[in-house]
């Protein structure tokens, strides 16, 4: 991000002041999708693509936003019950709101930020804004008193309570916890987590967006999530004597266990989500071994999982996948919760020009525009610029 562009723009929509500047970083996540909820393991890292905000307490009980982006300005009080209506404002408010539960006295405020994570592309441009918005009136309001985890939790919230998506915790904890050259091993039930360093010499990470819109509002992540409790609930019901919280719990034999009594659509989104947990965990077993065409390999099978079994693909992804496929790249998949978006790629070196030339020049062919290309440098998680 272009710190003097968005200061920029500060002192312009904000009588020439200026004031602190924050970032947090948008999400890949290498393995792992829609196991989150599901109390499972993901393995995410923080990129190098963004929000930035620079931010300025005004004196009063009004915050006052300005999105860069779409060059929309907001205004609210710090005690609005409601709130405003503009769903980008929402992630303000919901994060203000967040941290006064927490016992912070937020006052008003001067936000201007922008970002250059592509919107709808499954790297996760919601959990940037709220870890930066987190990180900044954790700076500003709370001398820095409220934990990474308080942050996390506090961005999740903004989600369920005023965006209206039930999502898990791995965005939020991908943006605030990420480390440059590492990915990390979140479980996201005990939310216990492990570093691993991530520096494959002869690969590169690439993203490459089909430019298909990534929008969990209303959208169908809600039913995914739903199927898997009704299956934890059969579960329940068939298992009087054991616990079930999460389909963490569950194993190979309890699915089918209660496969004749649940739907053919939740039996295979709980069936996905199994393969998923094991997958995971086989990825860090490779990646410590150094075998990155065993990760390569979960990656395709993951992807079959989201197309074929969890149903979040499109005819563009899948056309993306199959165009790395013929170009040998050792891994690709859906990067996200799906419905669009992007597909992450691990890349060797010696045939990393050729897919790229060739993904686009036929996704151009057949769907009439390029995808987006996004080389991937795992970074620092949100932190204050200056």
């Amino acid at each position: 991000m272009d710190i003097e562009f968005v200061r920029s723009r500060f002192i312009k929509h904000f009588d020439g002041q200026t004031g602190n500047i924050y970032f947090s970083p948008g999400r890949i996540n290498l393995i792992g999708e829609h196991t989150d909820y599901n109390g499972g393991f993901v393995f995410p890292g923080a990129v190098d693509k963004g929000v930035m905000a620079e931010v300025r307490p005004n004196g009063t009980n009004t915050i006052m936003c300005y999105s860069i982006d779409l060059k929309d300005r907001v205004e609210f009080k710090v005690d609005d019950p409601e709130g405003p209506r503009a769903t980008w404002a929402r992630f303000i408010y919901g994060m203000v709101q967040e941290f006064k539960a927490l016992g912070v006295d937020v006052k008003g405020f001067n936000i201007a930020f922008a970002g250059d994570v592509p919107l709808g592309a499954g790297m996760s441009s919601s959990a940037a804004m709220e870890s930066c918005f987190g990180c900044a009136l954790n700076d500003l309001f709370a001398d820095n008193k409220i934990s990474k985890w308080d942050i996390v939790l506090a961005g999740q919230a903004t989600e369920h309570k005023y965006i209206g998506v039930n999502c898990g915790i791995m965005d939020q904890f991908a943006s605030v916890f990420g480390q440059e050259g590492k990915l990390m091993r979140l479980d996201c039930r005990s939310r216990e987590f492990e570093y691993f360093p991530f520096n494959p010499e002869g690969y590169k990470l690439v993203l490459v967006n089909s430019k298909v819109k990534h929008e969990l509002v209303g959208s169908p992540y809600n039913d995914r999530r739903r199927s898997c409790e009704n299956v934890v609930a059969a579960m329940v019901k068939h298992f009087p004597d054991r616990k079930f919280g999460t389909l963490r719990d569950a194993n190979w034999d309890d699915l089918e266990a209660v496969k004749d009594v649940v739907s053919a659509e939740d039996y295979k989104r709980a069936h996905f989500v199994l393969g998923e947990k094991d997958r995971v965990l086989a990825v860090c077993d490779a990646l410590v071994a150094g075998d990155y065409e065993t990760v390569g390999q979960k990656m395709y099978e993951t992807h079959y999982g989201l197309s074929k079994e969890y149903e979040v693909s499109c005819e563009e992804l899948d056309f993306l996948n199959d165009v790395a496929k013929e170009n040998g790249v050792t891994g690709s998949r859906i990067m996200g919760g799906g419905f669009g978006g992007c597909t992450i790629n691990l890349v060797k070196d010696n045939v990393y020009d050729k897919f790229i030339a060739d993904v686009t020049e036929k996704f151009n062919a057949k769907y009439g525009h390029a995808p987006e290309v996004y080389p991937v440098v795992i970074s620092d998680g949100s932190h204050k610029v200056c």
